[in-house]
């Protein structure tokens, strides 16, 4: 709980003041609140009734004689009215004033979480994000952190006034009637017990609710991100029967949380009016027996209310409270994971691409390496391309070269200086990398491809989407370079959404170039129109292309066939057809499928 509550001050960081003001202004409130039956009491008693007046300042007692006494009061009964409105007025003032300032407190103590939160999630190492559920990750940044903002906004707040209310209500009731007072305390035990152990059940009922709720939303985002997998395949069906099972367990588990928060309001509820009516059926009595005044018992009628409210309200300030520590807790399990080390006060040397890997190997897990001693160098300006099949270790080789995972054993150098004493970022600015699956944003095309160069001018837009084979393509949409693709470039087809990444990608004009098998979805014509620009545009650029065509890979200077993680055959495209192996086997298959194609294009003409 002392960690919530460091990591609760810590967010409210900056808005103390306005908290604190909040707070003094609900003090106020609370007091003006319990004036009104003090004032109601002594008007029974002593200005209507002829008792002496009691248990009020002397300064209000002067004032009541410099205006002629009490028998000037009794004649103009409005006074007292006036007074009560006044109170009333101030009391109403002040509540104005908590919530003003509470909630821009709140509102500001949660702009700052959200910013702490996605600076947080930015700076996580690249393999957090691949293991994280997306949904889940949305769901700790909206809903629970909702719920500590309404917290921070009321319920907060709240837990000052009612420790504030009872501090000062206890004096003055006693000073009224210590009978009374132990009487109108009787309940408040069971109250503060009844509410202790709810506060330690609810919290785990918050806690399975949460979680329930974020297998939902994982369940939500990932059918509306795969979209077009679930039409293709028909699993509507399907995919209602799964959200239909976590929808199912999210009200299972938020139903058992209402039953139990209404059985706890209904018990403390029945056990607030008991001790009310005990205390008016006793009050009655006594009045009439003359062993309390009837001001003091229209006084206890109103502060026992007052009294039970924040002891009950408790009840419900540990419930918010509960779900707020939840909350808290599944944010810190982001904020606590490690952040990646970008080695900022590393080096910043000049990048030309000259690329040289020693015996290295990697695995994402330390005892299963996925790559084993690879080894193989490349000049500035020269192109390496990488065969393989499937889990062969392609796309884990050059994830190594922007420092996405770090190499576990070996050595590379990038232009002489080991890779991993590199700044990441400078290193990052330096290497461009094409994936198979592109991300694009849902802005247009314009944006999608000058993301990478926020300063770059249009030609300079135009000439990469020239180099990518995409340019004219985007010039026949209705709207040009203007036009949005939709999230995730949806209305783009495969083979487009590869050329306008491609584009953004030699747009940033690095020294080192990757495509990772992201020129499989185009047409033999436009890979080799974009090979040819990238020779000629790019011929300064270190290049590596994966790529399981022949055609994209003979012209490489160097070509590379990894199977199981191991370097088996390498060389340029003349030698490695010369020799048996997997190069030879796929080329000669892939040769004899275009000879094929070849024929019938030549019996159809």
């Amino acid at each position: 709980m002392l960690k919530n509550i460091k990591l609760l001050r810590n967010f409210m960081k900056g808005n103390l003041l306005l908290y604190s003001s909040a707070i003094i202004a609900l003090a106020f409130s609370t007091l003006f609140s319990l004036m009104g039956p003090l004032v109601l009491r002594t008007t029974i008693d002593s200005i209507i009734g002829d008792q002496l007046i009691q248990n009020v300042p002397l300064p209000a007692i002067s004032a009541v004689e410099s205006i002629g006494g009490r028998s000037t009061l009794a004649q103009n009964l409005w006074i007292m009215s006036a007074l009560l409105f006044v109170l009333a007025a101030a009391n109403g003032t002040g509540i104005f004033l908590k919530g003003k300032w509470s909630a821009i407190a709140s509102e500001s103590s949660a702009r700052n979480m959200r910013e702490r939160l996605y600076d947080h999630l930015q700076r996580l190492p690249y393999d957090e994000h691949v293991k994280a559920q997306t949904g889940d990750l949305i769901q700790r940044c909206t809903s629970d952190l909702e719920t500590i903002r309404r917290f921070l906004a009321s319920q907060f707040i709240e837990v000052g006034r009612a420790l504030f209310m009872i501090a000062v209500l206890l004096p003055i009731m006693i000073s009224l009637s210590r009978r009374m007072t132990l009487v109108s305390l009787a309940a408040t035990p069971v109250l503060f017990g009844f509410s202790a152990i709810f506060f330690s059940k609810i919290r785990k009922a918050f806690k399975i609710s949460d979680e329930a709720e974020g297998e939902m939303s994982t369940v939500l985002q990932e059918n509306l991100t795969g979209v077009r997998v679930v039409r293709a395949f028909g699993r509507q069906p399907f995919e209602i029967v799964k959200f239909d099972r976590e929808n199912q367990n999210f009200r299972d588990t938020n139903y058992r949380l209402i039953l139990m928060m209404a059985r706890f309001w209904s018990l403390s509820d029945f056990i607030s009016l008991f001790q009310i009516g005990v205390v008016v059926i006793l009050g009655s009595y006594w009045a009439s027996k003359g062993m309390i005044s009837l001001g003091t018992f229209v006084a206890f009628s109103t502060y026992v209310g007052m009294l039970l409210w924040p002891i009950r309200s408790l009840g419900r300030i540990l419930t918010d409270m509960g779900q707020t520590f939840v909350s808290l807790e599944r944010i810190q399990e982001i904020l606590d994971k490690p952040l990646e080390n970008f080695r900022t006060n590393s080096k910043k040397p000049k990048i030309q691409g000259e690329l040289e890997f020693s015996n290295v190997s990697f695995g994402y897990e330390a005892d299963k390496l996925l790559l084993k001693n690879i080894s193989f160098k490349i000049q500035p300006g020269k192109t390496v391309a990488i065969l393989g099949p499937t889990g062969s270790g392609k796309s884990s080789l050059v994830h190594l070269l922007p420092a996405l995972y770090d190499y576990k054993s070996g050595s590379i150098r990038l232009d002489g200086n080991e890779l991993n004493t590199i700044d990441k970022e400078w290193l990052r600015q330096h290497v461009g990398i094409v994936l198979q699956e592109p991300f694009l944003y849902s802005k247009t095309l314009r944006d999608n491809i000058g993301i990478a160069r926020a300063e770059a001018r249009e030609t300079e837009i135009f000439e990469a989407a020239r180099d990518a084979a995409i340019h004219n393509v985007i010039l026949e949409f209705e709207k040009g370079y203007d036009t949005p693709v939709g999230e995730k470039g949806v209305t783009l087809s495969g083979g487009q959404k590869q050329r306008v990444a491609i584009s953004r990608t030699l747009l940033k004009k690095c020294p080192l170039l990757i495509f990772d098998d992201s020129l499989s979805a185009v047409d033999t014509e436009t890979d080799a129109a974009i090979r040819k620009a990238l020779n000629s545009n790019g011929r300064h650029a270190t290049k590596i292309i994966i790529s399981h065509r022949i055609t994209t890979l003979s012209q490489a200077d160097l070509i590379l066939v990894l199977e199981h993680g191991e370097i088996v055959q390498s060389g340029t495209h003349a030698q490695l057809i010369a020799v048996p192996g997997l190069y030879q086997r796929i080329w000669a298959i892939q040769s004899s499928l275009d000879d094929t194609v070849e024929n019938r294009k030549m019996k159809v003409a």
